[in-house]
Order: structure tokens, then C-alpha cells, then sequence
């Protein structure tokens, strides 16, 4: 059974960094292109990030130079790097097993002064 479990978010300030974890289980993410998602307060679930088997990534314009996404394939688990936070960041950030369809739980993550 697939299943994928984030972890990281919290409170942070405008500028601030944070580190998502998605750590997978019954799959072996390093062959699956896996992405993150986040959903803001009334607005629809947009693509964040994603990164492909051959480690091509790829970003939302509005995240470009400030978030990165990775994986460690000992761990199994995927990452996304936050850095220089905005508030407009502010949503519930999912992981996503694209080949699956398998999408976790969420994390939060709130920017605010």
C-alpha cells in the first residue's frame, strides 16, 4: 500500500525558511516522479513543484529561486526547501506520488509577522 506522510510545516515569518518532508512508504520514490502541492484558503490546489525519476525538476513561476525541491533516496523521503517565505506562501502543502495518484495528508504552513 502506498502511502506518503509530510512533516515541517509551522509558523514562520516573512523572509523565513522551512524544510517539508514527505516521507514515503511502499513505494521506492527514486523511480516515480513525485511533487508537492498546496492549497491556499479558498483557492483552488496548484502544483508547487515536481521532480521526475531522471531528477528533472520543475517550479511554479511564483516559487522559482526561493523553493527547491529534492529527494533522499536512502531515506525515501522527497523534500521541499522554503526559503525568503511570503505570506501569499501561506496554504496546506501536499505530497504527491504523480504515478499513483497518492496524495498525503498536508502540512501547514502560515508566514505572518
Amino acid at each position: 500500500q502506498v502511502q506518503v506522510v509530510e512533516s515541517g510545516g509551522g509558523l514562520v515569518q516573512p523572509g523565513g525558511s522551512l524544510r517539508l518532508s514527505c516521507e514515503a512508504s511502499g513505494i521506492r520514490i527514486r523511480i516515480l516522479t513525485m511533487a508537492w502541492y498546496r492549497q491556499a484558503p479558498g483557492k483552488q490546489r496548484e502544483l508547487v513543484a515536481f521532480i521526475t525519476n531522471s531528477s528533472y525538476t520543475n517550479y511554479a513561476d511564483s516559487v522559482k529561486g526561493r523553493f527547491a525541491i529534492y529527494r533522499d533516496n536512502a531515506k525515501n523521503t522527497l523534500y521541499l526547501r522554503m526559503d525568503k517565505l511570503k505570506p501569499e506562501d501561506t496554504a496546506v502543502y501536499y505530497c504527491k506520488v504523480e504515478d499513483r495518484g497518492a496524495w498525503g495528508q498536508g502540512t501547514q504552513v502560515t508566514v505572518s509577522s
